[in-house]
């Protein structure tokens, strides 16, 4: 009499059984357990989304003879494989759960025993006579083990035995009445003993020979795992060099098979692959704090055909070659020195700069008591003693992005309106190179400071910053060149501390004019993550998109920083892009490393290729050979304890005469911080912030006393006043009140650009013409 089992109650799996059904796994804060789709077979627990997705996509798999679980609570149990995967599950039920334990158990002790009965098995296909020569050496080897373990089992009921008997004997012979029988009990305890003694002894060799088979077997069993390593690494060497001839196989039939007879180049293709993100296959790669998966490319890039080499003159890639410059063959460097004679000012003698500043001082520092109270607020708004800083402001900072000036210099003498974005985005991305290792804050400045950089005579161009706000703190820059180019930018920084990192999303853009071409270039900044504030080594990534924009021509640069990923098989710090014009279509690839080079190439020819195995089509460009655009230069020596300055930064808080009383480099608190005064600097900086903070409540004052200057004139005229049109202020309404601080930049106003519609902060002159004269007189005192 049998009946069927019901659905809800299914039999405990045997261990020839493939174990299947719904269970919650755990994926992260945000949504907690999501309902997967589990798998136990051959020992290894496997999970998809869904049953339709068994036959084509795993989530993951962790293999169960390594398996450590562990149950949680009625219905909660952990499987981990010692930390490199760990999966948080949860049960409908106790009984469902304890289903599973039961399941699990039985696949983590009698996997093999199930792999040697199905090897066994006349449906089984053979397997090789090495394999079932080892497979029954080990059955061997454990049943002699197991042998010799109930053999110490016996040895030791024995010893106990004989034991108790011993000790109940020489109790009883100490117990006994003097002028009793002695003869009798001594006998018995001497038997006692000699049994006693016999069963040690069997225990001792027992005891010597499990010892000395688990050392030869152990030995055996070391060097047979050795093997098995040996042949694991060779099988990953062949499995490499099989997907090298693979994707060499791949390229090669792309570059025989996709190009057409006569050149032709979709247009359609190449903002598709801008603008498609990769979504990741589960939500575990989601996590916010930890490290994902990383995301397929959106294109690819392989070599173009040769007969696109011996035409590199010709036009060819959809735009004209007026001045007969190719990407491929110009020197900006000779075209530059063989254009620009030697003017009577390059003649004279060049400044020469500092090499060196004051070696990092080592103070001690309880971060976590600082930085406990300070999660979750606004960076700026946090009093930091200048142990987290480096001895430079952000308007030295700012400047820092004229370090590889020669880019807007060469782009300045680009005939081709494309090939000047590929400098122009090579500028943006070498911005980066100083951030790799300056874990520093540097100085908040002060309303009103300003800080400027005169490289006129050396490099042909003039810097100007400002802070023209405080909260938000907000700065502008002005920069201009004499090889034709013109710089400006408004950086507003909001950052958060979360804790373990910290993160800065520059507000505001950046704008490049060329005054031959009339192109104007603007931008925006990535996001700055600095990790691991409280505990470990510190260290900042980069991370998001940029897109730079020529607003005269329409053409378009697409950059994209990578986040670090500890998976990802690209190199650290990755950027790529594409260079479009306003009809979408594709004319260069640029990628590189944002704290290293970055290469440009020109693109002959575009396609789409087969779906790969993230399901999704992927941009192909056929490039001709690749240019370095941009190396970083290296960092002096003995950086490492200057901060990690590179060789501008060294120069921009050298002294120097004629510059305004506002210029952060006769910013007290950061002179004495780079001198190694430190608790000086501390000392200083917190008597500038308070006379900041009197200067804006005496500004507050003044403007609310302004705006109730009209009402006290108009009093004793109400009634004739009440019946003017509009006369809010003596009809007992209060005026509009302007904003409570009404600061006015003294070198910048703030406009609305035309052509970008940003409002930004624009330098409107006279500063370089004060400086001649050398009257300072309109410049506030906030040192």
């Amino acid at each position: 009499m049998s009946s069927e089992p019901k659905p809800s109650k299914p039999p405990t799996p045997t261990p020839g059984d493939t174990y299947k059904g719904w269970l919650f796994k755990w994926t992260n804060y945000i949504k907690g357990y999501q309902r997967r789709w589990f798998v136990l077979s051959n020992g290894l627990l496997s999970y998809y989304r869904t049953q339709a997705e068994m036959g084509h996509t795993c989530r993951g798999t962790i293999n169960l003879a390594t398996a450590n679980i562990v149950v949680e609570d009625s219905c909660n149990f952990v499987i981990s494989n010692g930390g490199a995967q760990t999966y948080h599950l949860k049960a409908n039920s106790e009984v469902e759960r304890q289903r599973w334990i039961t399941a699990l158990e039985l696949a983590f002790h009698t996997g093999n025993e199930s792999d040697d009965s199905c090897e066994d098995s006349p449906s089984a296909p053979p397997t090789s006579g090495h394999g079932s020569g080892r497979t029954l050496e080990i059955q061997s080897t454990l049943r002699t083990l197991s042998s010799k373990v109930e053999d110490l089992n016996t040895c030791n009921d024995l010893i106990v035995k004989h034991g108790s008997a011993l000790q109940r004997s020489l109790s009883e012979l100490e117990g006994i009445q003097p002028g009793a029988d002695m003869g009798e009990k001594i006998r018995q305890v001497t038997e006692r003993a000699t049994l006693f003694r016999i069963t040690s002894n069997a225990m001792i060799n027992a005891c010597r020979d499990f010892l000395s088979l688990a050392q030869n077997h152990s030995k055996r069993w070391q060097k047979a795992l050795q093997l098995e390593r040996d042949q694991r690494v060779r099988l990953e060497e062949t499995l490499e060099q099989l997907a090298k001839q693979h994707n060499h196989l791949e390229r090669a039939f792309r570059g025989a098979t996709v190009l057409p007879s006569s050149y032709s180049n979709p247009t359609s293709g190449s903002k598709g692959a801008l603008s498609g993100k990769g979504d990741s296959s589960d939500e575990d790669d989601n996590i916010v704090f930890f490290d994902a998966m990383e995301d397929p490319a959106e294109f690819i890039t392989v070599p173009a055909d040769p007969k696109y080499h011996r035409r590199s003159g010709s036009n060819i890639s959809g735009f004209s070659n007026e001045t007969g410059m190719d990407d491929q063959s110009v020197n900006f460097d000779e075209l530059s020195m063989a254009s620009s004679p030697e003017s009577p000012q390059s003649m004279e003698p060049v400044r020469q700069r500092r090499t060196r500043i004051p070696d990092k001082p080592n103070y001690y520092l309880n971060l976590w008591s600082i930085m406990k109270n300070c999660i979750g607020k606004e960076l700026s708004k946090i009093p930091m003693p200048v142990n987290f800083n480096e001895p430079l402001s952000m308007l030295q900072r700012l400047s820092e992005d004229l370090e590889y000036y020669e880019l807007l210099d060469k782009a300045a003498k680009c005939q081709s309106a494309l090939e000047q974005m590929c400098y122009v985005a090579a500028f943006t991305v070498s911005s980066y190179s100083t951030t790799v290792h300056r874990t520093g804050k540097p100085f908040n400045p002060l309303l009103g400071e300003t800080f400027e950089l005169d490289r006129l005579r050396e490099c042909g161009y003039r810097s100007l910053c400002e802070q023209v706000s405080h909260h938000p703190p907000a700065a502008a820059h002005h920069a201009f060149s004499e090889k034709g180019w013109t710089l400006r930018q408004e950086i507003t920084l909001a950052s958060k501390f979360r804790g373990k990192y910290l993160s800065v999303m520059p507000l505001g853009s950046i704008h490049c004019m060329f005054a031959k071409s009339n192109n104007h270039y603007s931008w925006k900044k990535v996001t700055t993550t600095i990790h691991n504030i409280i505990v470990g080594k510190l260290w900042i990534d980069q991370s998001g998109e940029i897109d730079v924009v020529n607003h005269k021509t329409g053409d378009h640069c697409h950059l994209k920083f990578a986040p670090y990923s500890y998976f990802s098989r690209d190199v650290p710090r990755k950027v790529t892009g594409v260079v479009t014009d306003k009809d979408g279509k594709a004319h260069y690839v640029l990628s590189g490393t944002w704290d290293e080079k970055m290469e440009f190439s020109r693109i002959m020819q575009s396609s789409k290729s087969e779906n790969g195995a993230e399901g999704k089509q992927r941009t192909v460009y056929q490039t001709l050979k690749a240019k370095e655009i941009w190396r970083k230069n290296p960092l002096p020596e003995g950086a490492e304890t200057m901060y990690f300055f590179s060789s501008l930064a060294l120069t921009l808080n050298e002294p120097e005469e004629g510059v305004a009383p506002t210029d952060s480099r006769r910013r007290p608190d950061q002179r004495l911080m780079e001198d190694g005064h430190w608790d000086e600097a501390n000392a200083e900086k917190q008597r500038l912030e308070e006379k900041q903070r009197t200067a804006r409540r005496e500004r507050e004052r003044e403007v609310v006393k302004a705006a109730h200057a009209p009402e006290d004139a108009s009093h004793g005229e109400a009634p004739a006043s009440c019946q003017m049109e509009g006369s809010e202020a003596s009809c007992g309404v209060p005026p509009k009140t302007p904003h409570p601080d009404s600061y006015q930049a003294l070198w910048f106003e703030k406009i609305d650009d035309a052509k970008s519609g940003d409002t930004l902060h624009v330098y409107k002159g006279g500063y370089w013409e004060t400086k001649d004269t050398g009257v300072w007189d309109m410049c506030p005192d906030i040192f």
